[in-house]
């Protein structure tokens, strides 16, 4: 098992599974790693269709603002790029 936090998922249940905390928090670790990454895909992917900062945080759970404030910066960014992009190529 690696130790820089990619492990898969076969090591991920060794780990958790694991009666050694080291490995178990590793796993925890992977698994956090995990969730950032298919939260901001599925946020992103719900902001594309239109959801709004509050139907997306009832359905994680979290307050607009926390959603938001987590989110935002990566759609402003997004959308920067999408408008460099444009400009581009007119």
């Amino acid at each position: 098992m690696q130790d820089d936090g990619d492990i898969d998922q076969n090591d991920i249940t060794t780990a958790a599974a694991s009666t050694d905390p080291s490995q178990g928090l590793v796993a925890v670790r992977a698994l956090r790693t995990l969730a950032d990454r298919l939260e901001e895909v599925q946020v992103a992917s719900a902001r594309e269709q239109g959801w709004s900062w509050q139907a997306i945080a009832e359905v994680l759970q979290i307050s607009r603002q926390a959603v938001h404030q987590k989110h935002s910066a990566r759609e402003k960014h997004r959308a920067q790029e999408n408008q460099g992009s444009s400009t581009r190529t007119t």
